[in-house]
């Protein structure tokens, strides 16, 4: 049974992602020229030689996406790693895997300019914003270390003399209550201007608590922007922001294998109380025409503060609790200028890691607190060019040269210091053969860090860096009078001294390098404006991700999936939009079969989700309704923590939603 759900999600898969675009199609002539800045510069979507999905704040916000998982699911190749555990997303790409306790991650995300590299804080309310955009393929000469797989680069929108407004509020199921909005005004015309947007959102659980009688798994967060832009001439622009995020939950999404579905007797409070921060100055000068210096400067912060019970029963027996405190102080200068007719870029990138580190467990025999320290350094030149060769043939090439320092010590115990000097290349040529469409083909290295298992035996205390050669072939353009945009990338990568995590005693987790892969696959999309008011979208991300050389010990792992890495993702979905104001639109999106372990025991088995939206707007009013989950479908992570937890799927949702805009 298992198996023929899974090719009946997979062919679906296969046919179209069925998108939503809050631009109606009923007035749209063609589809839109696209600007995306993931090279650190802007240019048009078609004209990157990369495997590139965008998605505009407005399309976003009228679908009612207000997550990056929300972002994963219309994107192939991208998905997140399950925790049931807010603010700790750990992301996958192309077959590879972020990790838990390596406080590391193989994507970026990037917002206006400041860098998250960890699965702890990987994650964005998409408050105020203007555009998402997802790289994939290695980025590390842009982007550094931790940006082998990809990146994903959100911006904000710029407050301006225009004023903007958006304020929305919900209701669902399980008492849902969540309220949003975004305002940006000048507070001096052509000079000064202020932007603030927020969120109020909470919930009641699922999960019933037998013993006293609640739900476990009450969520509750509260997020805010703020920007303040000044503009003392045409040739300068500097913006001040600051932004929280602050998780107030209960317990994770958990439960024991051997339990029923959703039930638990736990008699230990569990709760989530976790906080993310940022202050970033954003500068950018025009130096002479054709040459702009751009300075940003940042503090990044995250307070992972999670206690949890792990036996789910009255007696207080097993439970785990860490409270981490991340922090990275980073500086970025890029100039950006012409030479003829190429365009170039060159930068210096350096950033200091302070992270206090405790991680604490009971367990029947007595408990124990284990508190550590982790610092770092690095530091980079980078370069990237992109020079017009014949007609037709363009050729970009870039380079990074990055030294990263870790040092560790536990509590008590002597200093550890572990260093890497690394070069990473990328060389791209691409051939435009019409106005609106190119090939290209691409080489690529990147790297993700080594470093400590800060709470692992001293056996396995240390990690070596990953290494990525990626080769990739593609084609993007637009095409019928620019009403069908597609995109289409093939790609094999070679990984060396492969990161992967393990799981040892519950709440145990660490890296070792003993692997070795060759991951392969296929990205793909397609938008299509069918005219008469309906859009159909479509994407597919088909990935292979085995160990060519893998032994742990007497265990040989050859053959074997990457943990967490599916073969398939995809979306499917259409939307209609009618000349009296209402729409409709449906989504699906699914995955394949995952694995939480490097012996393939552990998992989650493959899954499609139904997603429904209706609405009608009346002015500056929108209405909407929506049912996430129509199906109620199943798919739960079974096996986490060695084997003895499950990781529980949110169920069936129904919701309403008025939105007012200026």
């Amino acid at each position: 049974m298992e198996s023929l759900a899974l090719h009946r999600v997979t062919a679906a898969v296969l046919v179209l992602w069925l998108g939503s675009s809050s631009t109606c199609a009923q007035d749209m002539v063609e589809l839109p020229t696209v600007t995306v800045t993931v090279d650190k510069r802007a240019q048009s979507l078609e004209s990157v030689p990369a495997s590139v999905s965008a998605f505009e704040g407005e399309d976003l916000e009228a679908a009612g996406i207000d997550s990056l998982e929300g972002v994963a699911r219309m994107t192939p190749g991208f998905t997140f790693q399950a925790s049931g555990q807010s603010g700790l997303q750990p992301p996958v790409m192309r077959g590879l895997t972020a990790n838990i306790m390596g406080f590391s991650s193989s994507v970026a995300l990037v917002v206006d300019g400041v860098p998250t590299l960890r699965g702890q804080g990987f994650d964005d309310n998409l408050l105020g914003i203007e555009r998402v955009e997802v790289l994939r393929g290695p980025q590390s000469t842009l982007y550094g270390r931790n940006a082998e797989a990809g990146v994903v680069n959100i911006v904000t929108r710029k407050p301006g003399n225009d004023p903007h407004a958006v304020v929305s509020a919900e209701i669902g199921s399980r008492e849902k209550r969540a309220l949003r909005f975004d305002a940006s005004r000048a507070l001096v015309k052509d000079t000064l201007y202020i932007g603030v947007a927020g969120e109020f959102f909470a919930q009641d659980g699922f999960i019933d608590n037998t013993f006293n009688g609640g739900k476990e798994d009450d969520r509750e967060r509260r997020n805010g922007r703020l920007a303040l832009r000044w503009t003392p001439s045409e040739r300068t622009d500097a913006t001040l922001r600051y932004a929280r995020r602050e998780y107030r939950d209960a317990g994770s999404l958990w439960g024991s294998v051997t339990a029923p579905r959703t039930t638990v007797r736990s008699g230990t409070d569990s709760w989530n109380e976790s906080t993310a921060r940022t202050v970033s100055l954003d500068v950018s000068h025009e130096l002479a025409p054709d040459l702009r210096l751009r300075s940003i400067s940042a503090n990044n912060e995250f307070i992972d503060r999670i206690l949890q019970d792990i036996d789910y029963m009255p007696v207080d027996m097993l439970q785990v609790g860490r409270n981490h405190h991340f922090r990275t102080l980073s500086q970025e200068f890029r100039l950006e200028g012409r030479l003829g007719q190429a365009q170039w870029l060159a930068g210096f990138y350096a950033d200091r890691d302070d992270h206090d580190l405790s991680f604490g467990q009971k367990i029947p025999l007595g408990s124990t607190t284990t508190s550590a320290t982790q610092k770092g350094n690095s530091a980079a030149l980078f370069t990237h060019w992109t020079v017009p060769l014949k007609e037709r043939w363009t050729v970009t090439a870039g380079g990074r040269f990055e030294r990263d320092e870790v040092r560790f010590s536990l509590e008590g115990g002597r200093e550890q210091s572990r260093a890497w000097s690394r070069f990473s290349p990328k060389l791209a040529l691409q051939y435009q053969w019409h106005e609106d469409g190119q090939v290209y083909a691409s080489i690529a290295e990147g790297f993700r860090a080594g470093g400590f298992n800060a709470f692992a035996p001293e056996a396995y205390r240390r990690y070596q860096p990953e290494r990525v050669r990626s080769f990739e072939l593609g084609a993007k353009g637009r095409l019928l009078n620019r009403r069908l945009r597609y995109s289409v990338s093939a790609y094999l990568m070679n990984v060396s001294d492969m990161q992967v995590q393990q799981i040892g005693l519950p709440g145990q987790m660490f890296l070792t390098n003993a692997a070795s892969a060759r991951p392969a696959g296929i990205d793909a999309e397609l938008q299509y404006l069918l005219g008469s008011g309906w859009q159909i979208q479509a994407a597919l991300g088909l990935n292979r991700t085995r160990f060519r050389e893998y032994r742990d010990g007497a265990n040989d792992y050859k053959g074997k999936h990457n943990p967490l890495a599916p073969d398939v993702t995809g979306h499917l979905g259409v939307r209609y939009d009618a000349t009296r104001g209402w729409y409709v639109q449906a989504h699906i999106n699914g995955a394949s079969r995952i694995y939480l372990d490097a012996a393939n025991m552990y998992g989650r088995a493959g899954y499609g989700v139904i997603d429904l939206m209706a609405g009608y707007t009346y002015g500056r009013t929108e209405l909407s309704a929506y049912v996430r989950n129509a199906g109620d479908k199943k798919y739960d992570t079974i096996g986490f923590l060695n084997g003895t937890t499950t990781i529980y799927s949110p169920p069936r949702e129904l919701g309403l939603r008025v939105t007012w805009r200026m």
